[in-house]
C-alpha cells in the first residue's frame, strides 16, 4: 500500500530542491514528518491564513486569530500552504522583535507552527493569476486560494486582498471574526 508524503515531506523535497536549506528548519521538519497528515474531509472548510493572522495568534491578545489557528490545528478547518506562503511564514516568524509581546517563548512558537505544518495541505501553485492587488505581494494569497480551491483567505488585511482587478466569486476574503461567524466550530 502506497502512503502519500505529509505536508513536511513536501516543504523538505522543496527546500532541498531549490538550494535553500536551513538546518533549523530541516530539523523541524523532520520531526513533523513524523506527524501523521490530516483527514481530508470533502466537507471540511479549506482557508489560506495570511501571515498576520499567524502573527495575531501568538501575540497576548490573540483573540480571534487564534481561535482560527486552534480550529485549524484541531482539524475543524483544513489551512492550504505554499511555496511562497511558507517563506513569508518563516520569515517573519524569525522576527523576534515582532513577537516581544507573546505569550509563548521561541520554542513553543516554533511547535504550534509545526503543528500547524502537519495540519495543513501542500498546494502547488502552476498558474499565475495576477490579480492586480495593490500590494502586489500579497497576490501569492490569491494564487494560493485558486489553486486549493480555498473556501476562503482569513486575513486582517482586507483592504488590499480583497480589491484585486480579477475576482473569484468562489472565493471569500474575510477577518478571522468573519471567518469563525461564515464556518461555526465548536468550542
Amino acid at each position: 500500500q502506497t502512503t502519500r508524503p505529509t505536508v513536511g515531506e513536501w516543504i523538505l523535497e522543496f527546500y532541498l530542491a531549490s538550494g535553500v536549506v536551513d538546518v533549523s528548519f530541516l530539523r523541524r521538519i523532520r520531526q513533523s514528518t513524523r506527524m501523521m497528515a490530516p483527514t481530508l474531509s470533502l466537507s471540511m472548510v479549506t482557508v489560506v491564513l495570511d501571515t498576520n493572522v499567524l502573527v495575531a495568534a501568538f501575540l497576548r491578545d490573540g483573540g480571534t486569530a487564534r481561535a482560527v489557528l486552534r480550529a485549524c490545528l484541531r482539524g475543524q478547518y483544513l489551512p492550504v500552504l505554499g511555496p511562497a506562503l511558507l517563506a513569508e511564514y518563516e520569515d517573519v516568524l524569525s522576527r523576534a522583535e515582532l513577537f516581544s509581546g507573546s505569550a509563548l517563548s521561541t520554542k513553543e512558537r516554533a511547535e504550534v507552527f509545526d503543528g500547524l505544518m502537519s495540519r495543513s495541505r501542500w498546494v502547488e501553485v502552476f498558474y499565475a493569476w495576477r490579480p492586480n492587488l495593490p500590494d502586489e505581494a500579497d497576490n501569492h494569497l490569491i494564487e494560493l486560494a485558486v489553486a486549493a480551491q480555498a473556501n476562503a483567505i482569513v486575513t486582517r488585511n482586507l483592504r488590499d486582498v480583497a480589491r484585486g482587478e480579477l475576482k473569484f466569486p468562489m472565493l471569500r476574503v474575510l477577518t478571522p471574526e468573519q471567518c469563525l461567524e461564515a464556518f461555526p466550530c465548536p468550542p
